[in-house]
């Protein structure tokens, strides 16, 4: 009745995700976004002079705003849990902790904006962000992370997702946080936590995805979440730290990972 009520008085959506297009960036280690019309309007006209148009899309599970499974990283050849990748994956998709056994998340989010925290828009190529810049976030936004909650956590970064080669950053390095960072978070009884870069890591200048060692921590060691290529640029321009989240991965079976529009819903 509650939630009724706040719908009733009015909300304010905002829509965390990029826009699926072709030529955005794509991690090197994914296939990209292609879409095309196969069929126009024109084509086929029915007797009553309608028609119709359709497309072919063709992604990767991992491309865009997206949320990574659990079956995404192993270690020593063990997924969360302790189960084998080898024989999870057997016939072509993954049996356990694929994309499909992730449950919709409805809960409260948290914006930690780091940039903002350091005084600039956007942080510098290969900053590691830390547990305590976590916390001083945190503490600057008044807020406290709660077990069950959904972080997510501001560089700036999408600011250069309309030039590919700068968002991907090869020679510059990537902001993101270290080890250190996602150890703090997963201490705090997390549900997932997200970022606004290709990969939710710190990659220093020139490193590319080699080591991705936060996915193996948080996937693998701590099962939470990664949400990556988030638009988080209108939540920290309007100074909103605490809000409704809402997530829900596409149910394809046995994937790694899926495209998502995530929301934040916040009470006018």
């Amino acid at each position: 009745m509650k939630l009724l009520e706040s719908l009733a008085a009015g909300v304010r959506i905002y829509d965390l995700a990029q826009p699926l297009k072709v030529g955005m960036p794509s991690s090197p280690n994914h296939p990209g976004f292609r879409m095309a019309l196969i069929r126009r309007h024109g084509d086929m006209v029915r007797e009553d002079g309608s028609s119709a148009a359709n497309e072919l899309i063709v992604t990767g599970g991992h491309v865009g705003t997206h949320v990574d499974a659990l079956a995404h990283v192993s270690y020593r050849g063990e997924l969360h849990g302790a189960i084998s990748a080898y024989e999870a994956q057997k016939g072509g998709s993954f049996t356990r902790l694929g994309i499909d056994t992730m449950e919709p998340l409805v809960c409260r989010g948290v914006l930690l904006d780091v940039a903002a925290l350091k005084g600039c828009t956007v942080l510098p190529g290969g900053y590691a962000i830390t547990a305590q810049d976590l916390q001083a976030a945190a503490q600057q936004a008044g807020v406290a992370i709660q077990s069950g909650d959904v972080v997510l956590v501001r560089s700036g970064w999408a600011r250069y997702f309309d030039d590919p080669g700068r968002f991907l950053g090869h020679e510059s390095g990537v902001p993101g946080p270290d080890e250190e960072a996602a150890r703090w978070l997963a201490q705090h009884g997390i549900r997932a936590t997200g970022s606004d870069t290709t990969a939710y890591e710190h990659i220093p200048p020139g490193m590319g995805h080699r080591l991705l060692p936060v996915h193996r921590l948080l996937l693998v060691e701590r099962g939470i979440h990664i949400i990556e290529m988030l638009n988080l640029e209108a939540l920290a321009a309007d100074h909103i730290r605490e809000f409704l989240f809402v997530l829900a991965p596409l149910k394809i079976v046995g994937a790694t990972g899926s495209p998502v529009r995530p929301l934040a819903v916040v009470e006018q």
